[in-house]
């Protein structure tokens, strides 16, 4: 069965999540993976050159969260380069070599400012409602909380590879020093974008915006009164552990404040799909003037003579 079509938007809010292979704590937190977290996350948003806009992130030992404004179908490009990158640097810190993500990212349209701040508390909800730490502050992992409470950008270090290859063999590379030695890392900072709903406020008031949104998380949690695993727990897990259970939960259209967004948005995609259905049995017929929905990508179609020899 394949993966159900992926609809952008001209431009427009989604969250966006993405699961490590197996549900593995690859992304477990330390000082070096948050760094070379930070860095590929950040050279990520300037690599999309104003098309893609974060405006909040959570990484979790085996998942993370993004809640972005994109343009056209430029995240689908911003991703590519996430992730790639992400596997490699991260992989070869935590000594994994292996397929790293699950299954591909899911990115679900915002449609409104009560469930961007939704998705934003949903956020700000990691490491808490997991029963992880006692506060969201307290969670060891890279995210956006120290941006959202203070200046809204942020240094990283990006490990620059291509730098450390150039012009190198083999041989060169095993007398230089190691892939994330100083002599490779070049600083790149990382900005998050306030919320629209929020830009009006001067920073104090966006701060209590927030302050209030964990005041709601925490309350929860102690509500459920369980006790926590700890930071220092969950920084000494080992990276290739693989959980017993895995949540699984269907992955929603979209998210919206009203059913009638829900369901107006659930009709716009059964129109996209029908559409490009159409244009896809033509194109498939070898009618390569086909008209696909805009933000769409045909699907690949291999040539009558080398179909015949397949």
């Amino acid at each position: 069965m394949g993966w159900p079509l992926r609809m952008f938007q001209e431009e427009g809010f989604y969250f966006v999540t993405s699961r490590c292979f197996q549900g593995r704590l690859l992304l477990r937190p330390c000082l070096e993976v948050n760094e070379v977290v930070g860095g590929v996350l950040a050279k990520a948003v300037l690599h999309s050159s104003g098309s893609v806009r974060l405006h909040a992130f959570t990484f979790a030992s085996n998942h993370f969260h993004l809640l972005v404004w994109a343009r056209g179908a430029s995240l689908s490009s911003f991703m590519q380069y996430l992730r790639a990158n992400l596997s490699r640097k991260v992989g070869r810190l935590v000594d994994w070599s292996g397929g790293f993500w699950e299954r591909r990212y899911s990115a679900e349209p915002v449609l409104d400012d009560t469930a961007l701040v939704g998705r934003l508390s949903y956020v700000l909800a990691h490491g808490v409602k997991e029963g992880l730490v006692e506060t969201s502050a307290e969670w060891p992992g890279l995210t956006c909380l120290p941006q959202l409470l203070g200046p809204a950008r942020r240094l990283f270090r990006w490990f620059n590879w291509t730098k450390r290859w150039s012009g190198r063999t083999s041989e060169d590379l095993a007398a230089q020093p190691g892939p994330f030695a100083e002599e490779w890392a070049e600083p790149v900072e990382l900005e998050l974008a306030p919320l629209p709903c929020w830009q009006g406020l001067d920073e104090e008031d966006k701060q209590r915006a927030v302050l209030a949104l964990l005041s709601e998380v925490q309350a929860k949690a102690r509500a459920r009164g369980k006790p926590v695993l700890g930071a220092r727990t969950v920084q000494e897990q080992h990276p290739h552990t693989r959980p017993e259970h895995l949540k699984r939960t269907p992955r929603p259209l979209g998210h919206a404040s009203t059913p009638q967004a829900l369901l107006e948005l659930r009709e716009h995609y059964r129109a996209f799909v029908s559409a490009f259905r159409q244009a896809a049995a033509l194109w498939r017929r070898g009618d390569f003037s086909a008209l696909f929905p805009p933000f769409s990508f045909p699907p690949r179609v291999v040539p009558g003579h080398l179909s015949r020899v397949l």
